[in-house]
C-alpha cells in the first residue's frame, strides 16, 4: 500500500473544530494532514444562522454549556474567548453584526467564515484531503496510521473532530464514538439537543396551531429560557423550546408561561377595570388569536369576568403562567442542531483535549460531551477546543 506521508498530526474532520485545530497547529510549524469524508469543508458552518453563520456569542461562559463534568469547558473557553475569534474575523475583513442575546452573525455569508478558516489552514501549510474514505485506523510504536483510499498516512498525534450524529443528511455519523471506544475512551450516551419536541395524546390538539409563535418562558426542572416558542405540525419548536430540549428527558414535563410580562394578579385587575371582558377577549388582546382561542377553550372559563370569583381567576392566571406539556419525544437527530453527550470528558485533559490514557489521541468540538446553548455557543466551543489542541500538537 502506498504511503501518503508522515505528519506531526492527523486531524479527522474538517468542520469548525478540525479546521481551527489544523490551522493553529500548522501555523506553529507542525506538518498537519486534515481529512474529511465530505467533498467540501465546513458544511455545518454553511447552513448555520440561515446561511450567515452565528459564529459566536458574547456571553459564552462555561455555565452555558451542558456536560457530565460542568467544569471541563472552563479551561479552553477561558483561554480562547469570543473576542479572540472576533479579532480573527476582523483581520479577514468580514463584516458582522450582533442580533439578540449576544449572537454574532456575518453581514454577508457563512461562506466567508469557511474561506477564512481555509485561508488560515493554507497559511499553516495544512494538507487537506476531502472526499476521502477512511478504511483503517491503527496505533502502534507511538504512531497512528490512517488508511485513506489506497494510501496510509502516519503521525504521532491523531485528533478526533468528526462531530456527532446530528443532521445525518449532511453526512453526520457516530464515527467519533466508535473510534473513541476502540481506543478505550468512554462515551456518554449521545442524544439529540437543540431539537423540536413532539406532542401526542390529548395534546395533539395543539398541532392545529402549527405556525403560531409567541414570546414565552419555557421551563424544565429548574432551567428556564425566555424566547419565542413555535407550534408545529408535530409539536413544539422555536428558540425557547430548542433551548429547553437540551435539558429535557423522557417523562419530564415542560412548563410554558404564555404571558411572561404579566405580574401576579393581573387577571383580577382586568376584572376590576373591564368587568364585561371575557377570558377569550383578554387573551386575544395579548396572544395570537388562534392560540388565545385554544387556551380559553381548554380552560373552559365562560362568561364575563365580573361574574367569576377572584379565586377562579387566580387559578387561571397560574395555569397560563405554567401550562404543562408532556412531550412524547423529540424530532431526533435528523432535526437536532447539535448532539448532547459524546466522548466522556473524564478521559480527556481540559487544557489540551488529549486523552489521559492514550498518548497523542485528542478529541475536540461536538464529538466531546460538551454542548452549548442555542446562539453561537457551540461554534465558540469548536474554536476554543480546536485552539487548545492546536496549541500542543
Amino acid at each position: 500500500m502506498a504511503s501518503a506521508g508522515t505528519y506531526d498530526a492527523i486531524v479527522l474532520g474538517a468542520g469548525g473544530a478540525g479546521l481551527m485545530c489544523a490551522a493553529v497547529a500548522g501555523q506553529r510549524g507542525r506538518r498537519v494532514l486534515l481529512v474529511d469524508h465530505a467533498d467540501a469543508p465546513g458544511k455545518k458552518i454553511l447552513i448555520s444562522g440561515g446561511g450567515r453563520c452565528n459564529f459566536t456569542n458574547l456571553h459564552a461562559g462555561p455555565e452555558r454549556y451542558l456536560s457530565a463534568n460542568p467544569h471541563f469547558a472552563k479551561s479552553a473557553l477561558g483561554r480562547y474567548r469570543p473576542e479572540d475569534f472576533i479579532a480573527l474575523v476582523d483581520r479577514h475583513g468580514i463584516a458582522w453584526h450582533e442580533k439578540t442575546l449576544g449572537q454574532l452573525f456575518c453581514d454577508g455569508s457563512a461562506r466567508q467564515i469557511v474561506a477564512m478558516l481555509l485561508a488560515e489552514c493554507e497559511r499553516g501549510a495544512v494538507e487537506l484531503r476531502l472526499g476521502q474514505r477512511l478504511s483503517d485506523i491503527s496505533h502502534s510504536d507511538g504512531q497512528y496510521r490512517v488508511t485513506i483510499g489506497t494510501e496510509t498516512a502516519a503521525a504521532p498525534a491523531l485528533v478526533i473532530a468528526t462531530g456527532g450524529p446530528s443532521i445525518p443528511k449532511m453526512g453526520a455519523t457516530g464515527f467519533a464514538y466508535d473510534l473513541a471506544r476502540r481506543f478505550g475512551l468512554k462515551v456518554v450516551e449521545p442524544r439529540p439537543a437543540l431539537v423540536p419536541l413532539t406532542l401526542g395524546g390529548e395534546e395533539i390538539l395543539f398541532r392545529s396551531l402549527s405556525g403560531v409563535a409567541t414570546d414565552v418562558i419555557a421551563r424544565c426542572g429548574k432551567i428556564e429560557f425566555r424566547e419565542a416558542a413555535l407550534f408545529t405540525h408535530r409539536g413544539l419548536s422555536g428558540p425557547a423550546i430548542l433551548q429547553i430540549s437540551s435539558y429535557w428527558r423522557h417523562g419530564q414535563q415542560v412548563g410554558i408561561d404564555f404571558l411572561p410580562a404579566r405580574r401576579r394578579g393581573w387577571l383580577v385587575e382586568v376584572k376590576r377595570a373591564k368587568p364585561r371582558s371575557t377570558l377569550r377577549s383578554v387573551l386575544g388582546s395579548a396572544l395570537p388569536d388562534h392560540l388565545a382561542e385554544t387556551l380559553a377553550e381548554r380552560i373552559g372559563l365562560l362568561g364575563e369576568l365580573a361574574n367569576l370569583p377572584d379565586r377562579k381567576l387566580s387559578e387561571t392566571e397560574a395555569r397560563i403562567a405554567d401550562w404543562r406539556f408532556n412531550p412524547s419525544g423529540t424530532e431526533g437527530f435528523a432535526k437536532a442542531e447539535v448532539t448532547a453527550g459524546g466522548i466522556s470528558t473524564d478521559g480527556l485533559s481540559s487544557r489540551t483535549m488529549e486523552s489521559n490514557r492514550v498518548a497523542g489521541l485528542y478529541a475536540i468540538g461536538e464529538a466531546v460531551d460538551v454542548t452549548g446553548w442555542l446562539g453561537g455557543y457551540n461554534f465558540q466551543w469548536a474554536w476554543a477546543s480546536g485552539w487548545a489542541a492546536g496549541q500542543v500538537l
